[in-house]
């Protein structure tokens, strides 16, 4: 599966307790897993949102010098672990290599030269977190944050593009970040060329500062819309830093909600339809948030 740069490619979480999540998401979305220190992760941590609430325990920039320090080392003692759907690769689990760390999931957004993407970063007013770094032969792996602090990766493909299924049920579908300011808008469009019609100058759209992304070289719109940019409201805590949410499609949203209750994790928003499917946020039994979406045409009834 081949990526645009600026399209997410990879997801995955940073957790105190690799197992737990192993039997979290094992059982949420049917996730078998292959632990994989030699492989994608070869790494000694990171391989790799919408439209609802924030996320517990998800790091903006602080915090981040500690977080890239696992780049780089052998991965013999911390071992990177692929989550695999019907055989494929969809996310991967990572255990936190410091306390300080946020418990968060990741986005990668896809780029086919990752030094020329960082330099765009810090030219437009980001910060590269980490250098980009090869990774074997798998790809070459950097971390950046937006002006604001949010916080994604990038990623230049070698043998390991990415997803191997997304957009279909237990596996990513969506990402969108969650700044204080519009003015967000001008870093991404600059660094990864996207073109961004706004959801108020839809019809339905209801007035909402919501904003989404499509690939440089497709015709905007939502049709090709690969993410998006929610400015947070006076809803959100005072202390929330801006964050990108990540979201996995699912068959039946209400279940998996409590499916995740049952297995020790919570619902941050109430799920909610939309024009684009029901929509819910949760934060898994270790404190990192992501949402989950279930499609119109899944609807039941």
């Amino acid at each position: 599966m081949d990526f645009a740069e600026g399209v997410p490619c990879w997801v995955d979480a940073m957790l105190p307790d690799v197992e737990g999540g192993k039997r979290f998401y094992g059982e949420l979305f049917g996730w078998t897993f292959q632990d994989d220190a030699d492989g994608r992760g070869g790494q000694d941590g990171r391989g790799g949102q919408g439209r609802q609430g924030g996320q517990d325990g998800q790091g903006g920039a602080g915090g981040e010098p500690s977080r890239s320090a696992r780049y780089g080392r052998p991965a013999r003692s911390r071992q990177y672990t692929l989550a695999l759907l019907d055989g494929e690769p969809v996310a991967a689990l990572a255990p936190k290599s410091d306390g300080r760390m946020p418990t968060s999931w990741t986005v990668y957004l896809a780029t086919p030269d990752a030094p020329a993407l960082a330099t765009r970063v810090k030219g437009a007013g980001g910060r590269v977190i980490m250098d980009p770094v090869p990774v074997g032969p798998y790809g070459t792996v950097g971390l950046a944050a937006d002006p604001e602090g949010a916080v994604f990766g990038l990623w230049q493909p070698g043998t390991h593009a990415g997803f191997g299924r997304q957009r279909e049920p237990g596996s990513f579908c969506w990402t969108e970040v969650y700044a204080r300011s519009a003015e967000v808008d001008l870093f991404y469009e600059s660094v990864f060329g996207y073109g961004s019609p706004d959801l108020a100058d839809e019809p339905g759209g209801g007035g909402e500062d919501f904003r989404v992304w499509s690939p440089a070289g497709s015709e905007a719109g939502f049709d090709t819309a690969i993410g998006g940019r929610a400015v947070m409201s006076d809803a959100f805590p005072a202390e929330m830093p801006p964050h990108f949410l990540n979201y996995f499609a699912v068959a039946d949203c209400d279940a998996v909600l409590a499916t995740a209750r049952r297995l020790g994790g919570r619902v941050r928003d109430e799920p909610v339809d939309t024009p684009y499917g029901r929509i819910g946020v949760l934060v898994d039994n270790q404190g990192a948030a992501f949402a989950v979406l279930q499609e119109p045409d899944r609807r039941s009834g």
